[in-house]
């Protein structure tokens, strides 16, 4: 039966047997009941002038028709349903239903809801006003100023100002796009925290990381596990690695790899930096490049304590500082430092050099090696200044076959020493053998330049040019003669015998950093607020952070490469 219109002003106003938790009728309009379908129920619809409006702890209602029981505190809403909390949420829906004991509120049929900042909208949301809290699991779309954010189910904390995303979670910009299992995303500073696989794809960069963070304004984050870059025609992987599009910056610590996705090689460390704009790699703490130095073999491995890799992928520059080291199946050495360039074929050892061909030591000021540009093979190597190759003879075990000169040039055929030349003052003294292996004498010869054929890293045939002057002495005369030539040093204790070999005791005794994040969750919630300089929040809202199990003590601020203990 229709009573005509009624307010809350003119006394249609039922109180709640809870104190204070009453929906009050602010505009009642017309007004009915219909005992059959809706049994207690008083049903209000709107007239020409207005919507029916209710008001409940803070929050306004308002809607076409209104289902309203009174006895048990809650209602139906019908028509064009627009609830108001303050001057800042508004939720607009098809129907809703409202209860008032326990502030929950279920709206459906198009439900869009806004903090004036930013827009959800979704099928069905479910909004908690005791907490604060809305949610939706049947999909649902955020759009703010800078981000359109898609999921299946979604939690908004409206005192956080956070959405966390769940389930085939997507992030659209003109810039990026990010992919994640499980995204939070706080709304006034764009930070996106990211769980489970996860995937940021820029212009010219993709992030991969299955938990990490990401600031959306400025494309700049991290990740903290099981993270991959592709940056520059390189993949950067590492415990924790961090990504900075403005300063076109990469790094990473402990346990990292940059592939070179063009020239294959490969470089391991505990710490790198990537710089786009130079092209460059810089690495230190246990790094080593791995290189082919055949196309379909044998790696050559480069170590020192920094490295760094410079130029375009067709003009690589490698450079090895400080205790440089380098190995490869049949040649390795070690000096102050390594000069690699890709465009020439030449690598140069330099700063008390020495190299290691199979059993053949080699010496000199300075020693270059020289690749063929078109099969990446070994072609030829050079040992300027005070060239020195001594080798122990292998048969007798006592001795040591000795050369130099001036200038040594080597030549590699199928990737073996097989030819050197010693030019200038040059001396030598070899053991010589004959089918037998048995001993015909030891050869001691000086002239201008000595030609040696190499097989097997054994002196084959050997040929003296302009003026020779030397003696092959009997074993049993040989003890009387100089056995040494001047300047020979035996440092076949340092001979670097496997890839292993070129890290010293500093090198594998590293003390990792620790990462934090890695091994435990943390509070993003105190972690945002530390990040964004905001005082800490008066309550405890861990309750609203399912990531909020194992809270650590506050720690320093984030650095750059993650966050460190």
């Amino acid at each position: 039966m229709l009573l005509g219109n009624l307010s809350a002003q003119e006394g249609v106003q039922v109180q709640d047997t809870v104190q204070g938790r009453q929906i009050n009728i602010v505009y009642g309009a017309n007004f009915t009941k219909d005992e059959e379908q809706f049994p207690g129920a008083s049903i209000f619809s709107k007239d020409d002038q207005r919507q029916v409006q209710f008001e409940h702890q803070g929050a306004d209602l308002w809607c076409d028709i209104a289902i309203f029981y009174s006895a048990e505190n809650r209602l139906k809403a019908i028509g064009n349903v627009r609830l108001q909390q303050g001057d800042s949420i508004e939720m607009n829906s098809g129907k809703l239903d409202y209860n008032g004991n326990t502030k929950l509120a279920r709206a459906w049929d198009n439900v869009d809801l806004t903090d004036g900042q930013m827009t959800l909208t979704t099928d069905t949301l479910y909004f908690n006003r005791e907490k604060q809290q809305s949610f939706y699991n049947s999909g649902g779309k955020v759009v703010d100023s800078v981000n359109v954010l898609t999921s299946k189910i979604g939690t908004y904390f409206m005192e956080l100002k956070k959405v966390q995303f769940r389930d085939s979670v997507h992030i659209e910009n003109p810039d990026y796009t990010i992919d994640s299992e499980q995204l939070d995303y706080y709304r006034i500073s764009k930070n996106a925290y990211m769980y489970g696989p996860s995937t940021v794809t820029g212009k010219d960069y993709e992030i991969y990381c299955e938990r990490g963070f990401y600031d959306t304004r400025r494309e700049q984050g991290y990740g903290v596990k099981n993270t991959t870059i592709h940056y520059n025609n390189r993949i950067i992987e590492g415990d924790s690695v961090y990504f900075d599009k403005v300063r076109e910056f990469a790094s990473a610590t402990n346990n990292i790899k940059v592939t070179d996705t063009i020239n294959k090689g490969v470089l391991k460390a505990h710490y790198a930096e990537v710089f786009k704009a130079n092209d460059s790699v810089f690495a230190t703490k246990r790094a080593v490049s791995i290189g082919l130095v055949e196309k379909d073999q044998d790696s050559l491995y480069v170590h020192g304590d920094t490295l760094m890799i410079t130029g375009k992928p067709e003009a690589r520059i490698l450079r090895a500082f400080r205790n440089a080291k380098f190995y490869k199946t049949d040649l390795s050495g070690k000096c102050d430092s390594i000069h690699s360039e890709e465009k020439t074929g030449v690598t140069q050892l330099i700063g008390r050099p020495i190299l290691w061909n199979v059993e053949n030591q080699m010496t000199g000021d300075s020693i270059h090696l020289i690749s063929d540009l078109e099969t990446d093979k070994l072609d030829s190597l050079k040992v300027i200044n005070n060239a020195f190759i001594i080798s122990l003879d292998t048969i007798g075990k006592t001795g040591y076959n000795q050369a130099k000169g001036i200038n040594l040039l080597g030549k590699f055929i199928d990737n073996e020493l097989k030819i050197i030349d010693l030019i200038k003052n040059t001396e030598v003294i070899y053991y010589m053998y004959n089918d037998d292996d048995e001993l015909i004498g030891i050869n001691k010869t000086t002239c201008s330049r000595i030609r040696m054929l190499m097989e097997n890293s054994d002196i084959e045939d050997i040929t003296f040019y302009v003026n020779p002057d030397g003696t092959i002495f009997p074993e049993e005369d040989w003890a009387q003669q100089i056995q040494k030539l001047d300047g020979f040093v035996w440092r076949g204790e340092e001979r670097i015998r496997s890839k292993d070999d070129i890290f010293d005791e500093d090198d594998n005794n590293i003390e990792l950093v620790k990462i934090r994040g890695i091994d435990n969750l943390i509070d993003i919630d105190a972690e945002e607020r530390e990040r964004s300089g905001l005082p800490e929040l008066p309550t405890n809202s861990n309750d609203q952070n399912p990531n909020s199990k194992a809270i650590k003590p506050k720690r320093p601020a984030l650095k750059k490469v993650g966050r460190k203990e």
